[in-house]
């Protein structure tokens, strides 16, 4: 009898130290990491960056799969509908929070239904015009934009290089017609030609066609000048509180365990001081965002609260 109640103890000793054992093992098989965007973007190329640092740092793979469309709204839905294992995670950024107030029917609410993890990097967007427009600075743009007729290009409507358009409409009292394109890449031929008038693009995207006299830097959307064209000013060198910063995260269904978010987000921080991956960084332009969960979190808050009041000012509103 002794013996029978001796290893029913056992067993009770084991089970109720399984959990414990697993929560050290994590991850124990292949993560999923979602980009809402297609291969070959900024967005994905750091994605796969951060993905190989991961994968040699656990020991298991992080694996990128890439879920285009609905400016990101396919993606997002697709990972918070996932189990909050920890083993589907996603790439966030501005869209999430734009989108959160431009699309009226989302099956989700990003806030309520995502479990921050950590932060990436911060961007920021470049106010790009053609070569032969005759204006060489901010203040010569807005003064042109009063007696011109100004198209303004987008990779999309709600997207960040639409909204810092549209900010800038609201800020400087001008005028610009919204001119969306699927894409950035469509754009940049118009814009080179003059057919379009400016474009708040991406950073990376515009870096070589500014370097190559392709294209005309007036500014950049961050409130501080970018390493990258130190002589460009930002806009809220002249127009006072303008700033766009782009800011890239990871986030998680609601719900993981936090012993799982603890983990992710110290390898995240940790990774973020690591050369390779500042090089890579810098590559486009970036800074590092090393932040708690909660941190970041906050981060994704405030932004889709200020992205919101923008939105309903323009009244942009997509079904």
């Amino acid at each position: 009898m002794r013996i029978i109640r001796f290893c029913v103890a056992l067993i009770a000793l084991i089970s109720l130290a399984a959990p414990a054992g697993a929560q050290e093992k994590y991850p124990d098989h292949p993560v999923k990491f979602v980009v809402s965007f297609a291969a070959g973007g900024s967005n994905d190329i750091i994605a796969r960056v951060l993905c190989e640092w991961l994968s040699n740092h656990f020991g298991q793979q992080f694996v990128v799969e890439n879920r285009p469309g609905g400016s990101g709204n396919i993606g997002a839905a697709s990972v918070l509908n996932a189990p909050p294992d920890g083993y589907t995670v996603m790439f966030v950024g501005p869209n999430n929070a734009i989108s959160q107030s431009v699309f009226k029917k989302l099956p989700f609410d990003f806030l309520r239904d995502s479990q921050p993890i950590g932060g990436i990097m911060l961007l920021t967007n470049i106010m790009v015009v053609p070569p032969t427009l005759p204006v060489n600075s901010v203040t010569e743009f807005i003064a042109y934009a009063k007696t011109h007729h100004i198209n303004m290009a987008s990779p999309g409507a709600g997207t960040s290089p639409h909204l810092s358009g549209e900010l800038f409409k609201l800020m400087t009292g001008i005028e610009m017609q919204h001119i969306p394109y699927r894409g950035a890449a469509p754009a940049y031929p118009d814009l080179m030609t003059g057919k379009v008038d400016v474009f708040f693009d991406n950073l990376p995207g515009s870096v070589e066609l500014v370097k190559s006299g392709k294209l005309k830097a007036l500014a950049v959307t961050q409130n501080k000048r970018s390493f990258v064209f130190p002589d460009v000013p930002s806009i809220g060198e002249t127009v006072k509180d303008y700033d766009v910063s782009l800011y890239y995260g990871v986030s998680g269904p609601k719900g993981i365990p936090p012993h799982i978010v603890e983990t992710l987000n110290k390898a995240m921080n940790v990774a973020l001081k690591d050369p390779k991956m500042l090089k890579r960084i810098a590559e486009f332009g970036g800074t590092p965002l090393p932040m708690s969960a909660a941190e970041f979190g906050k981060l994704v808050a405030d932004e889709t609260e200020r992205w919101s009041k923008v939105v309903a000012k323009i009244g942009l509103s997509i079904e």
